[in-house]
């Protein structure tokens, strides 16, 4: 491989800063006296977090004080595996999955790959030579293009990605023709394809962007669908009637129209799935993100242990 740049992303990304950005709400529901503070794990999830708390104060739930509920998602699940599980994600009760940011994958406006087929035929039989770019190792970028030249059938551990601190950085490269692709956010991407700069050759949800003619990786040959998802969870230790309440909660939000008028408003796919039926989507995405780390060389599959109750261990 021709080189790695390594950017020590997880502990800042995962990072718990109970005070950070807590807002409180009191269950307004009859019968329902429940109170819960929400609480974004980090920075990145701070206007989810704003976007959450106003949904529900507009769905009846006044300010209080109570149960925490934390607000993590897919970047704090790679950090923990490459970290061996130290994050808060390990140690909560999974609640509800909420929204998602699309990624799109891009190549310089001028780049000889007209569209996805030309570029997945040449990272296809040329992985190790088929220069790749997005966000620090190991982080939903990586995994992204893991996942696509996994879907290609092509030899993941020959990849060749160079992480970068952020979506600018990346584009010097891209433009530059130090790299031929690189993968981000859509909303990163969207000013720059706007300007003819960058062409989009596939985005990452099933469906496609409304405003955007660019094709599925599903509609490209590549069976993988793939959103940098926010969830909520609850602490580890949370009654049974306390989940309840908070997976209600969070059906609540996530259902109203101030919700979705957030998600759009903010460019997120509003992707709500709670209680057991996210527990279980939450276990296959772990063993999903294990493995394409594990196919990208970057962890030991043996050392990890957590599975969210999905096995006898008490994991």
């Amino acid at each position: 491989m021709r080189r790695r740049r390594f950017f020590a992303w997880g502990l800042g990304v995962v990072a718990c800063a109970a005070g950070c950005g807590t807002e409180r709400f009191i269950g307004g529901a009859p019968g329902l006296r429940s109170e819960f503070s929400i609480n974004p794990a980090g920075r990145r999830w701070d206007r989810v977090g704003q976007a959450f708390a106003g949904a529900a104060r507009a769905s009846g739930y006044q300010t209080g004080a109570g149960t925490k509920i934390t607000l993590t998602g897919l970047p704090a699940l790679a950090a923990a595996e490459l970290n061996h599980g130290q994050t808060p994600l390990y140690t909560a009760t999974p609640l509800s999955r909420l929204a998602g940011d699309v990624e799109v994958v891009v190549v310089p406006g001028d780049s000889r790959f007209k569209d996805f087929d030309e570029f997945g035929a040449h990272l296809l039989a040329r992985p190790g030579e088929t220069l790749l770019a997005g966000g620090p190792q190991g982080a939903p970028d990586h995994l992204l293009f893991g996942l696509i030249a996994k879907g290609l059938g092509a030899d993941t551990r020959q990849v060749d990605y160079t992480g970068y601190p952020g979506s600018q950085e990346v584009a010097a490269a891209l433009l530059s023709g130090e790299v031929a692709a690189g993968a981000g956010l859509l909303a990163d991407w969207r000013e720059s394809i706007g300007k003819g700069r960058v062409r989009a050759l596939a985005v990452s949800c099933a469906v496609r962007v409304p405003d955007l003619d660019v094709p599925t990786l599903l509609e490209s040959g590549v069976r993988v669908d793939f959103a940098d998802w926010t969830a909520a969870f609850g602490p580890d230790d949370m009654p049974d009637e306390s989940r309840e309440a908070a997976i209600r909660m969070c059906e609540d939000v996530t259902g109203s129209t101030s919700w979705q008028a957030a998600c759009r408003a903010s460019g997120w796919i509003s992707i709500p799935l709670s209680g057991d039926d996210f527990r279980r989507w939450l276990a296959s995405e772990v063993a999903r993100t294990r493995a394409v780390l594990r196919d990208l060389g970057l962890v030991d599959t043996t050392k990890a242990t957590t599975c969210w109750g999905s096995c006898g261990n008490g994991h």
